[in-house]
């Protein structure tokens, strides 16, 4: 978008085990194969002006963001404020003051988040999505959220 200042980007992780068939804590259900070729995508699909990952604490989100920070030289950090059930508020935040930042979370909290943007007025293309693997590009500009673009998730 002409005048962004940067772009972030809002990540739900990749296609997980099923949650009804895992039986350790939820926070330790990793990717499936699937999901594992969809975190590898995201480094073509993100790749450029990155220049800090968050993550929520849980495995699958961890393992989402990995390869790209892998292929970056980063490293991810966790933070609770992206955890399932976490709401979007933190998101929100470091998503329009900290650019060329990648935050990867759960479903809800990226519904969430794009529901406020879209409620506050924020021009969003694509739709309403958050598949699994799915990324919100944000244009950030006056350290506010001026613009979203949904990307459809690799593979």
């Amino acid at each position: 978008m002409p005048g962004a200042e940067s772009t972030t980007y809002l990540v739900r992780h990749a296609k997980a085990g099923s949650r009804e068939h895992w039986t350790a804590p939820d926070r330790e259900r990793p990717l499936t194969e699937p999901g594992r070729l969809q975190a590898k995508a995201l480094v073509e699909l993100i790749g450029r002006g990155v220049r800090s990952i968050r993550s929520s604490p849980y495995q699958r989100c961890v393992e989402t963001v990995t390869p790209l920070a892998d292929a970056l030289g980063l490293r991810v950090e966790e933070e609770d404020g992206l955890a399932e059930g976490a709401g979007p508020a933190w998101a929100l935040t470091e998503l329009a003051t900290v650019g060329g930042t990648v935050l990867c979370t759960h479903g809800d909290v990226m519904a969430e988040a794009v529901i406020r943007l879209a409620e506050d007025g924020v021009p969003l293309e694509g739709g309403m999505h958050w598949a699994k693997a799915a990324t919100w590009a944000f244009d950030i500009a006056g350290g506010r959220i001026v613009a979203g673009r949904y990307l459809l998730p690799p593979g």
